[in-house]
Parts: structure tokens; sequence; C-alpha cells
């Protein structure tokens, strides 16, 4: 007997780690894991209220309802297309992803999230251009570049609308004030 569990939160390599390490000490046997969805095998308890303590110290939660799930997988896909350097059009990959007319995914997520999908795409890149000022191994012109901005002017104007400072400002800075890719919003 398998369960899909679908797990807010779950964004990054480390939170995939966490919760294989949790789902091991409570006695699950998983299947498969990969950003927000755990599959899991054998015997699994009804009552998943202990699990869900579990994950909840750490910032995770089971999600249960059908918007929810689309919602997280919608942000999941985002932080893909972004980390993989995927410069489609956001309506385009949207439709093309979920299958679904990416004015209605849009629509869905501006009311449950209270901020466009296209706001939240640009605040996923500005915390990318924060990482990779850190890493120092790319000028501005370049991030543009990997990021689909038509030129450094146009993320520069962004970087500031999203930030409040300049990314000259930000790397001069050397406090890398950063958000956690759960806590964007």
């Amino acid at each position: 007997m398998t369960q899909i569990l679908h797990i807010k939160n779950m964004v990054c390599d480390r939170c995939k780690s966490t919760v294989l390490g949790e789902l091991k000490n409570l006695g699950y046997t998983v299947n498969s894991l990969e950003l927000g969805q755990v599959v899991l095998n054998g015997n699994i308890p009804r009552d998943n209220s202990i699990l869900e303590q579990t994950l909840k110290k750490h910032g995770f939660e089971i999600i249960k309802e059908e918007t929810e799930v689309l919602i997280e997988e919608i942000k999941i896909a985002l932080i893909k297309k972004i980390e993989n350097q995927d410069n489609a059009n956001l309506s385009s990959f949207l439709a093309k992803t979920f299958n679904k007319s990416a004015s209605a995914l849009s629509k869905l997520f501006s009311k449950t999230e209270g901020m466009t999908i296209e706001k939240y795409e640009i605040n996923l890149k500005i915390e990318k251009v924060k990482e990779l000022i850190q890493l120092g191994q790319l000028n501005f012109s370049e991030i543009a570049y990997s990021l689909d901005y038509n030129n450094s002017g146009h993320l520069a104007r962004q970087f500031k609308n999203v930030t409040g400072m300049s990314m000259t400002a930000f790397k001069n800075l050397q406090q890398w004030n950063r958000k956690a890719i759960d806590q964007i919003v």
C-alpha cells in the first residue's frame, strides 16, 4: 500500500534530507521523495498527528486540500524553473507544466497567496540574484543574462524596487540578508 503526502515548505535539498530523516525515525518506509512530495510504502497509520507534529517543528506541513497542493506545486515548479535557468515565458511555462490555463492558475495563486504569480517569480529571482552576488562568480551583467533579464539595468531597477537598495550596495554590505525560499512572499 502506498500513500502520497504533499508537504508545504519542502523546497530544497536540505528540506528533503530533514523530512527523510524524520520519516525514517518514525518508522516510515519511503518509496520516493521529491520537492513537496513523499511517497510512502507499507503499513501507514491512519492518524498522522505524530508525523504532522514532527514536521511542524521543522516548518513543514502536510497539505490536505487540492488547491493548496496545486499552489505548492506551482511554487516548486517556479523554484526549479529559476534554478535550472529555464527562461521560458511564465504563462507558457505554467500552461505547459500544469496543462491548465495560465490565467486560471494566476487567479488561483493571487487569491490564495495574496500576491500575483509574477510578483512571486520576481521575488524568487531577486533571492537568486542575492545568492549569485554572494558567490561572487558572475558580474551583474552575467547575472542578469543568466536570469533572462533584457539587460542589467532592468535587473538593477527590479532589485532596488524589491530590496530598497542597489545591487552594488547589497554586495558592499557583505551582510547577506537573504530569505529562505519558503519564506518568500
